[in-house]
């Protein structure tokens, strides 16, 4: 969920807060957005960099959590908006590490470019946050090469290994991903919200194919849920998405 200028100014100020929220699992808490270490064996995987101007928060967590002997190697980011793609570029500059989306939007971030098609999602709360927020964010993002395109199934092969989820409607190439490790660890991106509480996205570019997305991940089997708004799901957490989704 991109927002407006007001939105990055306050991200840019606010304080990045580290969590252990699973064994190897670390949430950033980057004001309004939320990104994800997964520590493996030798190396580091970032899901999601936060908008421009956050690559020094999230380079700090990374040198926190790997310490001498773990380096951050793989970036994933589950979509184009500014709020999730605006810092990688610069921190594949201090990194080397290699970048990873779905076709649809990588062609966007080699651009410099984000999405602005959407629309605010049915109802009054989804309305004021779209006027308030989101309607003005930032139409570019400093231009970074993706070195690998992920399909819907493919298999990352880090930390036990991670499947990729194509889920468009919020985003036309968003991506989840589903973690094999401690009974399934699923982040959404931004398909799902839960701010306040466990929500479609407060905007969509197609919104039928968003909740076609949303009963796709209903389907899943996973224990906890970590999204890019909101507070994570630790435990039970498809239960959840079942009984807000699967209909």
């Amino acid at each position: 969920m991109p927002t407006g200028s007001a939105g990055a100014d306050l991200a840019g100020w606010m304080i990045l807060a580290i969590r252990l929220i699973l064994p190897s699992l670390y949430e950033l808490r980057l004001g309004v957005v939320n990104a994800f270490l997964m520590e493996d064996e030798k190396e580091l995987i970032l899901i999601d960099t936060g908008y421009r101007g956050h690559a020094g928060r999230i380079l700090r967590a990374a040198e926190q959590v790997g310490g001498t002997g773990k380096k951050l190697r793989h970036i994933v980011v589950t979509h184009c908006h500014p709020d999730h793609s605006g810092s990688l570029a610069a921190i594949k500059r201090q990194t080397g590490a290699l970048a990873y989306m779905h076709a649809a939007d990588a062609a966007k971030v080699r651009a410099g470019e984000t999405r602005r098609s959407w629309k605010a999602t049915p109802g009054l709360l989804n309305w004021l946050v779209f006027q308030a927020f989101i309607r003005h964010a930032p139409r570019h993002i400093e231009p970074a090469e993706v070195e690998v395109e992920v399909n819907d199934g493919d298999r990352l092969p880090w930390a036990g290994g991670v499947q990729a989820i194509q889920v468009p409607g919020h985003c036309a190439g968003q991506i989840a991903l589903l973690w094999q490790r401690h009974g399934g660890v699923l982040f959404v991106g931004d398909a799902v919200s839960n701010l306040p509480n466990l929500r479609p996205s407060f905007v969509h570019e197609n919104l039928e194919e968003g909740l076609a997305s949303l009963r796709k991940l209903a389907a899943l089997r996973f224990e906890h849920a970590c999204f890019g708004h909101g507070r994570p799901i630790l435990g039970r957490a498809d239960e959840r998405f079942a009984q807000r989704f699967a209909r």
